[in-house]
């Protein structure tokens, strides 16, 4: 779903859990050392529960969860913990849209009017067509109005019904179980005139193609064009294309498709859970896996930037990583070399040194991939619970300082062997 406007964007140095694989026993040992360092700054940490995974070019060097899941039971979070990992499912949007495009079913330069039910059109820009292209580089002019952000998060079940409707999101808020409805009826009530939620502030003044404007509307509308070009549910040409052939069987878009026994709970602190709860707009944050799924994810993204993907064709590949934009499409460019919003691919973003990735945020949750291209190391890192500022920086500092430390060891010694 949307971003937390709070997200605390720092550097990302991720490893994890032993992999099976036929290691040193040097490796095994640094690999063993990270995860009781690990494991012993996890009660001084403001998080509950987290996740990592670091993989270079070759393999999974470390994947691991640490910390709990439940604070009742006390379950563990291991490598296959499941957990919504928020806006970071936008990157499997881009990778969809091109092997969709690769199939023959669509092309980025098409009208999305071509495929929609309904007419999608800026009014005050009648005349310049919304295209695939615009809705994956977040240019389309389409914006995130209030009705989407206090509309598309649904609880589970009516368990403490009014009691968790009050909880304070904002600037979301949460929804009755009555309220989920399918993409297409959702973006239909915000983007069609005759929508009961639609207004003009659901698009901004700019021409479309022209600003970058992170749009989540506009990434859900693009799996609904896919939808529509494909005649398959997001839901049903995601796993058949990405995550099937990756093998990533403990991962799907909701509660049905996973163990649920092994989903976390998402915390407002220290002690006290969310209840469960999902999206309306689901391509757009609501992808459930593990951190042992995300290695093979973030495994397959690392092969296919160097050329030797296997989901997508090199030159598939190739478009999804190249930087789209130009400084002309930004008003307020974010130039932190960690940020993912100072260019963007097809979906991915990119920061200002070049190296890409993509962060998210939902309640209870911070998530992130993010790739070295100088160092071909891929990262993954996911919490499970909320934090003031200062306490999520200190909190992660103490993380990353020890990932950061073990990525270069890891790595120097899988290059070794």
């Amino acid at each position: 779903m949307a971003k937390s406007i709070t997200i605390i964007i720092i550097t990302f140095l991720f490893t994890s859990c032993t992999t099976s694989h036929k290691n040193s026993k040097e490796f095994q040992d640094a690999q063993n050392e990270l995860t009781g360092k690990l494991r012993a700054i996890t009660r001084k940490t403001c998080f509950n529960g987290f996740g990592v995974a670091l993989v270079n070019e070759k393999e999974v060097l470390y994947q691991n969860g640490f910390g709990i899941t439940n604070f009742n039971t006390k379950q563990k979070y291991d490598e296959n913990t499941v957990q919504n990992i928020a806006s970071v499912s936008k990157t499997f949007i881009g990778i969809a849209i091109l092997k969709a495009q690769e199939l023959g079913k669509l092309n980025l330069d098409d009208p999305i009017n071509k495929y929609l039910p309904f007419k999608v059109v800026n009014p005050y820009h009648p005349e310049i067509p919304i295209t695939v292209w615009h809705l994956t580089t977040h240019t389309s002019s389409i914006t995130d109005t209030k009705d989407y952000m206090t509309k598309t998060i649904v609880l589970k079940d009516t368990a403490d019904l009014v009691k968790n409707l009050q909880i304070d999101i904002s600037p979301t808020k949460f929804n009755s179980p009555s309220a989920k409805i399918s993409i297409e009826a959702f973006l239909n009530n915000m983007l069609n005139p005759s929508g009961k939620w639609y207004s003009k502030t659901a698009f901004s003044d700019k021409k479309p193609g022209e600003i970058f404007n992170y749009s989540n509307v506009g990434a859900t509308l693009a799996a609904l064009v896919l939808e529509k070009a494909t005649g398959m549910s997001y839901d049903s040409f995601t796993t058949k294309y990405i995550l099937k052939p990756l093998h990533m069987d403990n991962s799907g878009w909701n509660f049905r498709s996973i163990n649920f026994s092994k989903y976390t709970h998402t915390f407002q602190n220290k002690t006290t859970p969310y209840p469960y709860y999902s999206l309306n707009t689901y391509p757009d944050g609501g992808m459930l896996t593990t951190a042992s799924d995300m290695s093979k994810y973030i495994s397959e993204l690392m092969k296919g930037y160097f050329g030797n993907g296997t989901i997508l064709s090199k030159k598939s590949y190739k478009e999804y990583f190249t930087p789209q934009l130009n400084a002309k499409n930004f008003i307020d460019r974010s130039t932190g070399e960690y940020s993912d919003e100072y260019n963007m691919g097809i979906t991915m973003g990119f920061g200002s040194t070049g190296n890409f990735g993509h962060t998210g945020g939902d309640p209870g949750l911070f998530s992130v991939i993010w790739f070295d291209k100088y160092k071909k190391i891929g990262k993954y890192f996911i919490v499970n619970t909320e934090c003031e500022g200062k306490e999520f920086s200190k909190s992660q500092k103490m993380i990353n300082d020890l990932l950061d430390e073990y990525s270069v060891k890891l790595n120097d010694l899988s290059q070794r062997k």
